[in-house]
């Protein structure tokens, strides 16, 4: 019985490193998506050209699951060194996951700011990609203390 509790145990940080930073992903796809659509209404009830930049918007978010897929491998070769890193995988994968959320909401912003005024898109991705840092920054950073505990023996 003990063992299994410790396998599962082990397993939930791996699964909450990519299961977070999907939540996340789907989160701010969803504060992107229908924002975008309703700019694009907007340009369209306007008999303006709708711009195709905003499919970026919504679609920024998803690299937070990568990285928290990334994250969750480098928990899984740990593993086989005896560190399951269980808080690495939930504060981790929360933290990418929140980046997501939080670039799903600029970019809602800036799709509504660009069909009304078709301007900012570089001022707009400059701030996406000042989000999608914050994820990169979590996913380096618990890999660099990753290699700290394998070198330390777990």
């Amino acid at each position: 019985m003990e063992q299994v509790a410790i396998t599962l145990w082990k397993d939930f940080g791996m699964a909450a490193a990519l299961g977070l930073s999907a939540v996340g992903s789907a989160l701010g796809i969803g504060a992107a998506g229908p924002a975008a659509v309703g700019a694009w209404k907007k340009c369209y009830a306007q008999n303006k050209s709708a711009p195709f930049i905003l499919a970026l918007f919504i679609g920024a978010p998803l690299s937070q699951t990568i990285y928290g897929m990334i994250v969750m491998n480098a928990i899984v070769n740990s593993m086989a060194k005896g560190a399951y890193l269980l808080g690495g995988g939930i504060f981790g994968g929360l933290a990418i996951g929140m980046s997501a959320w939080m670039q799903g909401v600029i970019g809602a912003a800036a799709s509504d700011s660009l069909a009304e005024t078709g301007k900012g898109t570089g001022n707009y991705l400059i701030v996406l990609g000042i989000a999608e840092t914050v994820a990169l920054f979590v996913m380096v950073f618990i890999m660099m203390g990753m290699g700290r505990i394998a070198v330390a023996g777990g």
